[in-house]
């Protein structure tokens, strides 16, 4: 008679076992998607399948785009207002951008060449043709001298 109480119970010990293996591995599966999405050159920062390099070295507007295009990623592309917020809400510093004036166009564009959204960021009326633009966490610009030196922020596209 307790041959056939155990039975039972085994039965339903191999059931939780397949089931936790089942989950253990789907789990991995997610973790090994995830990582892949956000993996990331060591002193980069993973965030929504991007990886930002914020520098603490000063450099013109042309210098930091070329450590960026070197680094296979370009400045900064700013997509929505909280894009950085999160990981630079305490930062004071300016930094470049990937934001210039286009004589063709009449215009300010992202280095891809895509216009500016009218409702990322107060744009100053003001702001000089000529010269490139400083983005802070806080969510202001400065239009500054693009051979002027600032920090820069660096994006790569992992999607």
């Amino acid at each position: 008679m307790a041959a056939f109480q155990t039975t039972p119970w085994r039965l339903i010990s191999w059931i939780l076992g397949i089931m936790c293996i089942s989950l253990l591995a789907t789990l991995g599966i997610l973790l090994k998607n995830c990582s892949d999405c956000c993996s990331c050159q060591e002193r980069w920062i993973g965030y929504q399948c991007n990886c930002y390099f914020i520098s603490n070295e000063l450099k013109t507007w042309a210098d930091s785009k070329d450590f960026c295009i070197s680094k296979n990623s370009s400045l900064l592309q700013i997509q929505n207002e909280d894009e950085l917020q999160h990981f630079m809400k305490y930062s004071k510093n300016f930094y470049w951008i990937g934001l210039s004036y286009s004589e063709e166009h009449h215009t300010w564009l992202w280095e891809n060449g895509s216009a500016v959204s009218p409702n990322l960021f107060p744009f100053p009326q003001t702001a000089n043709p000529k010269n490139c633009i400083a983005y802070s966490p806080s969510n202001s610009i400065l239009d500054e001298d693009c051979q002027g030196e600032n920090r820069y922020i660096c994006k790569q596209q992992l999607t």
